[in-house]
């Protein structure tokens, strides 16, 4: 496909809706200070960048707006780093969402006068259950079902 150009979906497929990439990064940096929670010390952004996969530049971008919602916190000096800020059970996907984008789900016919009422309401709705889903998911939990799939069971 030439560059600028738009590709048209065919009928009977989907488009999926996408977050930024922004978002994974700002994910996988949470998770990868719940995993290392324990260690009782604040993690430095190389590290939390090399474990990640996520580019350092781009992390400390992330973790600055992480930390201004109180998410992460930070420490200065040789020892310093990031830490999480709250418990681990209490920060969701939402929490993540939220920060790096706003609302995890909005359409301007959401405020739109002239979109239909009952359209609103649908996409109302639809809003709601985007960040029900999206609240549902904590960071203690993504951290256990991780742990747990590092268990080998052997018969």
């Amino acid at each position: 496909m030439r560059q600028g150009s738009t590709a048209i979906a065919r009928p009977g497929t989907l488009n999926p809706m996408k977050l930024s990439v922004k978002s994974d990064y700002a994910a996988r940096a949470v998770l990868g200070l719940v995993r290392r929670a324990h260690l009782g010390v604040p993690t430095p952004v190389e590290v939390i960048a090399t474990e990640n996969g996520i580019p350092p530049g781009y992390l400390v971008q992330i973790l600055i707006e992480l930390k201004a919602q109180r998410i992460v916190r930070s420490q200065r000096g040789k020892e310093g780093g990031y830490e999480l800020a709250r418990a681990a059970s209490e920060i969701t996907l939402g929490d993540i969402v939220r920060c790096v984008h706003g609302l995890g789900f909005d359409t301007p016919a959401i405020h739109d006068p002239r979109c239909p009422p009952e359209l609103q309401a649908a996409w109302l709705r639809i809003q709601s259950l985007t960040h029900a889903a999206l609240d549902a998911v904590n960071f203690q939990t993504l951290a256990d079902e991780g742990r747990d799939k590092d268990k080998m069971y052997y018969i």
